[in-house]
């Protein structure tokens, strides 16, 4: 434990650098790294417990994330004024490296646990947990500064008409700058909070009836906020799973073949999300060393590029729909041996 204290204050000496760098104030800066390690601390342990129930896929860093920001720029908004520029960028910054904390913590703790149950030992777990963190951090940035540079993010600019979508860090964004502007619209956030609770109830009730049909409040919100071309895949790939299912039952598929099928999706479907990522990273670079944002266009005489994507997107849902159901195969107990 000594030394892992030791090492959070050496790893926070150059945090509290940065914050001063941004603000110029060390009245302001310090109470700024107390409330990041405070916050980071705090919200760490919620990360890695939901890691280790239910697995990485359910870190809540959003809501931590918007939580920290609220909060810094409530604080910050009392120590500097309404009227501060270097406000919002300074509670992004807080919330920024909450964030990175709780990611990390999840994805640390869902490791040592499956460590824990094939026996790993902790020691090599550890220091290849930390060759890994430093490995991203010094990864990210150019990834990040490579897509910014050819598509855009975010905002849409003269350059990037048409940038990537960043939902979660323009709310998070508007959140900073509408608290120190006084233009954040609690209207609408009283309404967004009724709309919540009064999907809660409605799925509560629906459990109560033994509904198969619910209306879980993060898969509601999630189709709220994110943009129409994100929620699109999203939906579809519910709809292959309910059809998956439907079908399996129908073959009279136990309880087993049921989790097999849902697994070999779900891994088909991940790979599809990394596969996407990595593409776009990879033609991010010729864009960026040509300079040219239509390098690899298809000829204006070619007019079928939009059909081409949808005739992708029908052979991976149909993929994707048999990697599924092949899951079946061995596990399926005869209605009439039940």
């Amino acid at each position: 434990m000594k030394s892992v204290l030791i090492g959070i204050v050496l790893f926070t000496l150059p945090l509290a650098a940065l914050y001063q760098a941004i603000v110029g104030n060390l009245a302001v800066s310090l109470p700024m790294t107390i409330v990041m390690v405070v916050t980071g601390f705090l919200f760490c342990s919620v990360s890695a417990y939901m890691a280790g129930l239910v697995g990485s896929s359910n870190n809540p860093v959003s809501g931590i994330t918007i939580a920290t920001i609220l909060f810094s720029a409530v604080m910050l908004l009392l120590m500097m004024g309404p009227d501060s520029s270097i406000g919002p960028v300074a509670a992004v910054m807080i919330g920024a490296v909450v964030c990175c904390a709780a990611c990390i913590a999840g994805d640390n703790l869902q490791d040592l646990k499956c460590g824990y149950i094939v026996g790993a030992t902790p020691w090599r777990q550890q220091v290849m947990l930390a060759i890994g963190a430093a490995s991203s951090a010094l990864v990210m940035a150019p990834v990040l500064n490579l897509l910014a540079d050819a598509y855009g993010i975010g905002v849409a600019t003269e350059a990037h008409p048409k940038p990537l979508p960043a939902p979660q860090a323009t709310l998070m964004a508007s959140v900073a700058k509408g608290l120190f502007g006084g233009q954040l619209p609690w209207d609408m956030i009283a309404i967004g909070a009724l709309i919540g609770v009064a999907i809660i109830v409605l799925d509560e009730t629906l459990k109560a009836r033994g509904s198969s049909f619910r209306t879980p409040v993060l898969a509601a919100a999630v189709g709220i906020y994110l943009p129409l071309e994100l929620m699109t895949p999203i939906f579809i790939g519910g709809v292959i799973a309910h059809l998956v299912e439907r079908q399996l039952r129908r073959r009279g598929t136990d309880q087993a073949g049921l989790e097999r099928a849902n697994r070999k999706g779900l891994l088909f479907a991940a790979g599809i999300i990394t596969g996407e990522a990595l593409m776009g990273i990879g033609i991010a670079i010729p864009i960026v060393t040509s300079g040219r944002a239509d390098v690899l266009a298809l000829p204006s005489s070619l007019q079928f590029g939009e059909g081409l994507g949808l005739l992708v997107l029908a052979i991976l849902g149909a993929w994707l729909y048999r990697t599924a159901m092949s899951a079946d195969r061995g596990g399926t107990t005869p209605p009439a041996a039940r």
